[in-house]
C-alpha cells in the first residue's frame, strides 16, 4: 500500500459532481424521522454497479453498505444521516425544498452524498484497502434515536464487527474545506423537561383569593438557573435552558396552571447525573414553599458523544497531510449540540469530526448556522469530506490506532 494520501483528494475532485447531483436531490425532497423511502432510493441508485452488500433493518429505513477489500483484516464503519427537519426553507437556492416544512438545514444532505461518493472512492481502489469497510446510512438522527434503532437491528454487529468509527459533520460556522474535532467530550447529552405548577386560579385583581403559579414558576426558572452555577462543576459544564412558558387565557384572569418546557445539556454524564436530581428538587420545593404543587418530567436524550482520541489522531495527521497544516485545527472545547452518534462510540472507539462549509463570500463567523432556515452550505467542500472519509479508512485498516 502507498502512503500518499493525495490519491483520495484527486477522487474525490473528480466525484464531486456526483457528490453536487446527489445532495441536490436529497435536498430538494426532504424526508423527517426513521423512514426515507426517496432518500434510500437515491443512496441505492448512487450505489448501484458496486460489488457491496447492501443491508436494512425493520425498524428504520437505515442501510448498511459493506465493501470488502482483498485481504481480511480490521474494519471501519463510515456514518452518514440522512434526515431532515419540520422547518421551513427560506433560501433561493434553485433546488430549494419542495416540500412544506422539511429542510434539510443541518447538513444531512451533504452528508449522504459525501459517504455515498466516499463508497464509490474506496471501491475503485479496494486494492489499498487491509480489510473491510462498512457505510452506515442512517435515518433519525434528529431527535428519533436512528442510529440506536440501527444498532438494535444488529447491522453494527453484523460479522465483520468494526474496530473503529468514523463520522464526519458539516458546519458553516468553520472556513470552507477546513476541518475540526477533539478527544474527549465532543458533543452535549440532552434531556428534555417538563415542568407544571398547580396552583388556584381567580381574577387578577385579587390575587390574594387565588394562588397564582406565574410568579412561581418564574422563579422555579431563576432558581434552576443558580442550581447549574451553584451546584454543577464550572468545569464539567451544563447548559439549562427554559424555552418555552405557557399559561393564562386572558388578562384579568389568574390561571390554575402554568406549564414550562425546557432542556438540559452536558458533556459529562456525572453532571447530567447531578442536574437531573436537582431539578425536581428545587422545582417542587419552591411550589411547596408557595403552597402550590409542581410535578416535573425528564426524559432522557442522547448520551454525550466522546471521541476517542486515537481516532481523532488519524483524522488530523490525515487532514495535514492532504491539505495542509491549515486544513485541521483542534476544537478548544466541546459543543452543546448533541448527536446519537454518541451510542455507536459507546460501543465502538471512534470520533466524529466537524468539516466547515461557510459558503463562498460569507463570514464563517456570521454564516447562518445549522437549524438556521436560511443554511447554506459551499459544496465543493464536500471533495474534502469524501476523501478524508477515504483517508480515515485506508489509514485505520492498515494501521489501526498504532503510532
Amino acid at each position: 500500500m502507498s502512503d500518499d494520501l493525495s490519491i483520495w483528494l484527486d477522487g474525490a475532485k473528480a466525484l464531486l459532481p456526483g457528490a453536487v447531483t446527489l445532495r441536490r436531490r436529497v435536498h430538494e425532497h426532504p424526508e423527517l424521522g426513521l423512514f426515507l423511502p426517496e432518500t434510500v432510493k437515491a443512496v441505492r441508485e448512487s450505489l448501484e454497479g458496486l460489488d457491496v452488500t447492501i443491508e436494512e433493518g425493520p425498524s428504520s429505513s437505515g442501510l448498511m453498505v459493506t465493501l470488502k477489500g482483498p485481504s481480511q483484516g480490521r474494519t471501519i464503519v463510515l456514518r452518514g444521516d440522512m434526515d431532515a427537519l419540520p422547518m421551513p426553507e427560506d433560501t433561493d437556492v434553485p433546488f430549494k425544498s419542495r416540500v412544506p416544512n422539511a429542510m434539510h438545514a443541518c447538513g444531512h444532505d451533504s452528508h449522504t452524498a459525501m459517504l455515498a461518493m466516499a463508497a464509490r472512492l474506496l471501491h475503485e481502489r479496494r486494492d489499498r484497502l487491509s480489510g473491510t469497510v462498512k457505510f452506515m446510512f442512517q435515518p433519525g438522527e434528529e431527535g428519533h434515536f436512528g442510529a440506536l434503532k440501527m444498532i438494535e437491528d444488529g447491522l453494527l454487529d453484523r460479522h465483520p464487527r468494526p474496530d473503529g468509527a468514523f463520522a464526519l459533520h458539516i458546519t458553516p460556522n468553520i472556513p470552507s474545506g477546513v476541518f475540526s474535532s477533539r478527544p474527549g467530550p465532543f458533543m452535549a447529552s440532552t434531556d428534555t423537561i417538563e415542568i407544571t405548577v398547580w396552583g388556584k386560579g381567580g381574577h387578577a385583581s385579587s390575587p390574594h383569593h387565588a394562588l397564582d403559579p406565574l410568579p412561581i414558576a418564574c422563579e422555579i426558572v431563576l432558581a434552576l438557573q443558580s442550581m447549574v452555577t451553584r451546584r454543577i462543576n464550572a468545569f464539567e459544564p451544563v447548559v439549562l435552558t427554559i424555552a418555552r412558558i405557557e399559561g393564562g387565557t386572558t388578562s384579568n384572569v389568574i390561571p390554575e396552571t402554568v406549564k414550562m418546557l425546557g432542556t438540559l445539556r452536558s458533556v459529562s454524564e456525572h453532571a447530567r447525573k447531578t442536574a437531573k436530581e436537582a431539578i425536581p428538587r428545587v422545582a417542587t420545593n419552591i411550589a411547596k414553599a408557595h403552597g402550590a404543587w409542581a410535578e416535573v418530567t425528564l426524559t432522557e436524550g442522547y448520551a454525550v458523544t466522546v471521541n476517542d482520541g486515537r481516532m481523532v489522531d488519524i483524522a488530523r495527521e490525515a487532514a495535514r497531510e492532504m491539505l495542509g497544516d491549515a486544513g485541521f485545527f483542534p476544537m478548544p472545547s466541546a459543543v452543546m449540540g448533541a448527536e446519537d452518534w454518541s451510542y455507536v462510540l459507546q460501543k465502538i472507539p471512534g470520533c466524529m469530526t466537524f468539516l466547515g462549509v461557510a459558503p463562498p463570500g460569507c463570514d464563517f463567523h456570521t454564516a447562518a448556522p445549522c437549524h438556521s432556515n436560511r443554511m447554506m452550505l459551499d459544496e465543493d467542500a464536500m471533495a474534502h469530506g469524501i476523501a478524508l472519509y477515504a483517508a480515515v479508512a485506508e489509514r485505520f485498516l492498515d494501521r489501526g490506532f498504532a503510532a
